[in-house]
């Protein structure tokens, strides 16, 4: 393979089909990124075996595809075959996923001996004891799910929801809404006569700590909380 040109391949009912792509579009396309599909495209050919140049015949083409329009077929290829990465697409891929599964467990769990969330670099040793594979194109959250309960016997984990009540002053109403978004869901709020604002928030137990220091920033300590769950 080389790093200006990869390919793609999809079987389709026991044949084999591949296409030449350039690295970058077709992993943009990939990814979601409307790319030309002739931009993407090394040669416009559909192969039964590329590195051979051997071309699919338009009879298996209209069998598979039922049609053989090389854009449209191409496409379909690129939609749901697999990409062969090149070695540099793929390290920055499985980092890009690795910090995103670190990052929801850090989020959305915490040590059920102190209630806090475990340090980021503990998390990524954890992972290594379990010598986790990150899949490059799965969703990263998706993996953080799969991955917790592998995690547990070096990892405490508790994946848990707070929720509470938070109290502020009129003055600082406005930011600490903004803190809330971002950090939670806003499930319920109340503003008082005296203009101060009540918000009843959900937010991944993981955040919890982050967010009173958020909170205690925004509104110089001038605020009240309790836990409802």
């Amino acid at each position: 393979m080389s790093e200006r040109h990869t390919t793609t391949r999809l079987t389709v009912a026991g044949e084999r089909f591949e296409i030449l792509v350039r690295p970058e579009p077709a992993l943009a396309f990939k990814r979601g990124t409307p790319q030309p599909i002739f931009h993407v495209l090394v040669a416009d050919e559909i192969f039964t075996d590329a590195s051979k140049g051997l071309r699919a015949s338009d009879d298996k083409l209209q069998k598979a595809f039922h049609t053989t329009d090389i854009g449209e077929i191409a496409q379909t290829i690129l939609k749901r075959g697999e990409l062969q990465l090149t070695m540099e697409q793929r390290r920055s891929l499985v980092e890009e996923k690795r910090r995103q599964i670190v990052a929801f467990i850090s989020r959305h769990c915490v040590d059920p001996r102190t209630g806090f969330p475990h340090p980021p670099l503990r998390i990524e040793q954890a992972m290594e004891q379990i010598r986790l594979v990150v899949d490059p194109f799965k969703d990263g959250e998706e993996q953080a799910r799969a991955v917790i309960d592998e995690l547990r016997p070096f990892l405490p984990l508790k994946m848990e929801q707070v929720t509470m009540a938070l109290k502020v002053p009129a003055e600082y109403a406005a930011q600490t809404i903004g803190v809330a978004k971002d950090f939670a869901r806003v499930r319920q709020e109340e503003w008082q006569k005296d203009g101060s604002w009540i918000g009843v928030i959900e937010m991944p137990a993981g955040l919890h700590a982050s967010f009173l220091e958020r909170v205690g920033k925004v509104t110089h300590g001038n605020f009240q909380t309790k836990i409802l769950r």
